[in-house]
């Protein structure tokens, strides 16, 4: 009783100190946050705390992008393993289940093959009709017991087929959940990153060209400061499916990271990289934004866009590095804009940075 007293206090500590955190940074008290602060009272997650006591030490405060990459790094990952933990338990059991079955019917197999043997020598000395007639008799026997035993392993292995498929489907799931952001159901950052690696790759490959959209939704931080979280939230998803609707086929979509989103496309030059990018930019716009609960008009919401294309000596990083600088000049001069690496206004701002 003592000890499930102390366990109490101890768990009710961790709760006071999440909800502190939460409090005294001025976060929203969700699921999400007080996950991420639970774990960071108990002191179990190491890389979690040191990234965490990092942020705060160098912002005074960790904004809702930082939130959710932190979970996204340090937790969300850990649910998944566990998941797949326990379905791979599943099919090793099932296994190990076939397999005694299997070794159960070898035994009865062995048993009826010296049945067989043992039959033949007693024919051979019969000299009775009524001997014959006992020793066909208990072939008989034997070979119902045989044949029983199949139909029980057929049963049986067909019910393991069924299972086996069953959880091969499940992980298919989990593995699909693992790389798809739940709030706009768009590819994640993991998806992203193993993506664009192989499409660059294949570009490399092939000669072909291959072109990066990233970009960034105006003004986020006073939706989520003027209208709160869930307000945020519903733009996020606008965004998701302003881009679900405009991108088909081979190309990738992704949520890149709080406000910012990429999109990957092969077999994609520089311009006709940058129409995609303002059809993008122009069907987010032409969404009208409403407050749910109120039916409030809100606005519209915009986006800005930076544009790359592969180069011959590029890398991964290089090619997001330029996309993203892109962004944020795109940013800096005027928001609701697609800029790209041959526009003017980044070659000036490169050259000024240069200089």
């Amino acid at each position: 009783m003592v000890k499930v007293l102390d366990e109490h206090e101890r768990t009710m500590a961790f709760a006071d100190v999440a909800l502190g955190q939460i409090r005294s940074l001025r976060q929203t008290a969700i699921p999400r946050n007080y996950e991420i602060w639970y774990v960071y009272a108990t002191g179990y997650n190491a890389p979690l705390n040191k990234i965490i006591n990092e942020t705060l030490a160098r912002n005074g405060k960790l904004t809702e992008a930082d939130l959710e990459q932190i979970y996204e790094t340090y937790l969300s990952h850990l649910k998944t393993t566990d998941r797949i933990d326990k379905v791979g338990a599943r099919v090793i059991g099932e296994i190990d289940d076939v397999m005694v079955l299997l070794s159960d019917a070898l035994g009865v197999s062995a048993s009826y093959d010296s049945s067989l043997n043992g039959a033949s020598e007693k024919l051979s000395s019969a000299r009775t009709r009524d001997q014959v007639e006992a020793i066909v008799q208990s072939l008989v026997k034997a070979t119902n017991e045989m044949r029983e035993t199949n139909k029980a392993l057929e049963a049986r292995l067909a019910l393991s087929r069924n299972e086996i498929s069953n959880l091969q489907q499940s992980l298919e799931a989990i593995r699909a959940e693992s790389l798809t952001d739940p709030l706009t159901g768009l590819g994640n950052r993991k998806y992203f990153d193993r993506m664009i690696e192989m499409a660059v790759q294949t570009a490399q490959a092939s000669g072909e060209p291959l072109s990066l959209l990233m970009f960034d939704i105006d003004h986020f931080k006073s939706f989520n400061d003027s209208y709160g979280h869930l307000t945020g939230d519903q733009v996020l998803r606008l965004v998701g499916m302003s881009l679900k609707q405009t991108i088909k086929g081979q190309d990738i979509t992704a949520r890149y990271g709080g406000e910012e989103f990429a999109v990957v496309l092969p077999n994609t030059a520089l311009r006709q990289a940058l129409t995609v990018a303002d059809h993008i930019r122009r069907a987010v716009m032409a969404k009208e934004l409403k407050k749910k609960s109120t039916g409030e008009i809100l606005g519209r919401v915009t986006i800005s866009v930076g544009v790359s294309m592969l180069k011959p000596e590029d890398d991964t990083d290089a090619l997001i590095e330029r996309a993203d600088a892109c962004l944020y000049v795109a940013k800096r001069n005027g928001r609701n804009r697609v800029i790209c690496e041959v526009d003017p206004e980044y070659v000036a701002e490169t050259q000024s940075q240069v200089a």
